[in-house]
């Protein structure tokens, strides 16, 4: 069964956050530990336009996340808890409970941090870089330690970003996982 159809089956066809039924997609939530339905929910294309891009936020549509955060599937209150840290919403914050690796899965996306200190990935033109975004080379490098040279013009895929230091990313080049230094990606 595709993940799609176990999410509609989970969700009863309906946002797992909004409870609405049109216009619904899956949504992985990143970075992925194991993926599949452990990982995804199924949600509106409005609501997953708005997880993807912070700065179009409509406050009113996330009041939802009062219901949702109690939600028996860990997925939906992981993006509870980022949304609701995105919103600076304390007090419902202070009611959810993750355990330790839960909450540190929820907090991988950077959500919650104090702004001071966050560390921000930024590419060579300046454009903030988030986990799962791709990138392309924009200059040959050597791999440390192995005899392979990455093309510039090398898309890499689903990067992670080292969260001690923002010149670094990670990313999967020719089936290795390399370390990248974001002076030399361009986001895509």
């Amino acid at each position: 069964m595709s993940i799609e159809r176990e999410l509609i089956k989970r969700s009863g066809g309906k946002c797992e956050l909004s409870g609405v039924t049109e216009d619904l997609k899956v949504y992985q939530i990143l970075p992925t530990r194991k993926g599949g339905i452990d990982e995804s929910i199924l949600a509106s294309k409005t609501l997953i336009d708005q997880i993807e891009n912070p700065e179009t936020m409509d406050v009113n549509l996330w009041r939802c996340l009062n219901d949702s955060m109690w939600s028996e599937h860990l997925p939906v209150q992981v993006v509870s808890w980022r949304m609701l840290s995105r919103l600076g919403n304390q007090e419902l914050l202070e009611q959810m409970y993750l355990d330790e690796d839960d909450l540190a899965w929820a907090q991988a996306s950077g959500e919650g941090e104090e702004d001071e200190n966050k560390v921000i990935h930024r590419d060579s033109n300046g454009v903030i870089l988030a986990t799962g975004d791709s990138v392309v080379l924009i200059k040959d490098l050597k791999v440390k330690g192995s005899s392979m040279v990455a093309k510039q013009g090398t898309a890499v895929r689903n990067i992670r970003l080292d969260h001690e230091n923002a010149e670094y990313i990670e990313g999967r080049v020719d089936g290795q996982t390399i370390v990248i230094i974001t002076q030399y990606v361009k986001k895509i």
